[in-house]
């Protein structure tokens, strides 16, 4: 029997007591250490995980716990040191979305992951469903893809940060479905056109709406369409999805079965399996590629693109212009 890969995680606030938990339900991981800057709070946290290590001292806390991994949940603004410091010591890291605040922060994250030859994976949550593992079976079936749409339609009442936020729908969720639509075509995005907007009701200081079309590297076009002040009629969390193929189109509502219909008339619903869901699949494809040394779609490396695209839309929707996906990619500074 393969023993428990050994975990340190960073951070332990809300966001962190998930992660916390998905650790605990799986039999492949087990918690070592736990640090925050409240080392209270770590120390209450890491409560019903056996002999953990905690603290507010990374260090120190890596020292001691030895780890085989660690997991990151701080907040953005702090992955990159935190990261960097993992990877340095010999950690691969599993990072929380997104993985930093800017293409330059992510790149300097990147370079030293291969600097140190380790793995540094970026938790796309949302990849992991079901029901989506089920669309993306129903879209292999309706040929080439010639467009992508989604729409994202809720009305949360964070409170805090997010309604200070300049572009708050694309700067804190769109990077979910941006990511979404290159893991259900396969393909990366080229240009963006891009107008962000705040409708007269907004309770969000910033831009809590927008729509954009993305042109991909295979021609085909990705269109989003969505609004954090949106009530009645909301969608899901995943947003509502619409693939239309040569030979014929797919829906998925965000939750349940997905649904297509063939050129010739024949109507398919998706075949739901028993895929992992949320930070639990992530969590699970992360220590399957550390233990046998593959490399992740969301790879750090390959994740930079959808930071970029929702970098180049907030550029777009500023600087009122269609903006090449490249031009945000080769900033360094």
């Amino acid at each position: 029997m393969t023993e428990p890969l050994r975990l340190l995680q960073v951070g332990a606030g809300s966001m962190g007591r998930a992660w916390l938990a998905a650790i605990r339900a799986s039999p492949d991981v087990e918690l070592a250490g736990l640090v925050d800057l409240d080392a209270g709070l770590a120390r209450e946290a890491a409560t019903g995980h056996g002999a953990v290590v905690t603290g507010a001292d990374l260090a120190a806390v890596m020292a001691e716990a030895r780890a085989d991994a660690m997991v990151n949940v701080t907040v953005p603004e702090a992955h990159r040191d935190t990261t960097v410091a993992a990877l340095a010591a010999g950690l691969p890291v599993l990072c929380e979305k997104p993985i930093a605040p800017t293409i330059a922060e992510a790149r300097a994250m990147v370079d030293a992951a291969e600097r140190h030859g380790q793995l540094l994976m970026v938790s796309q949550s949302r990849r992991y469903s079901p029901t989506l593992a089920a669309f993306r079976r129903l879209i292999a079936r309706i040929g080439p893809i010639g467009t992508v749409n989604c729409q994202f339609f809720k009305a949360p009442r964070f409170g805090g940060f997010r309604e200070q936020m300049d572009d708050p729908l694309l700067l804190d969720m769109a990077i979910h479905q941006f990511d979404l639509a290159r893991l259900l075509t396969g393909a990366d995005p080229l240009t963006v056109s891009c107008d962000a907007y705040n409708p007269s009701w907004s309770w969000y200081a910033g831009n809590a709406a927008a729509e954009a079309t993305f042109v991909l590297a295979d021609g085909s076009r990705f269109t989003f369409s969505g609004s954090w002040c949106a009530p009645g009629l909301e969608t899901s969390w995943n947003g509502a999805w619409r693939v239309n193929g040569a030979g014929g189109t797919a829906t998925w509502d965000g939750d349940n079965p997905p649904t297509a219909e063939l050129a010739d008339g024949t109507v398919l619903t998706g075949e739901v399996g028993a895929e992992a869901e949320g930070i639990a699949g992530s969590l699970a494809e992360f220590v399957r590629c550390v233990r046998e040394g593959k490399r992740p779609d969301s790879a750090a490396a390959r994740n930079i693109v959808s930071l970029a695209m929702v970098e180049a839309a907030v550029r777009s929707a500023a600087e009122h212009r269609k903006v090449a996906i490249e031009e945000v990619l080769s900033e360094t500074t």
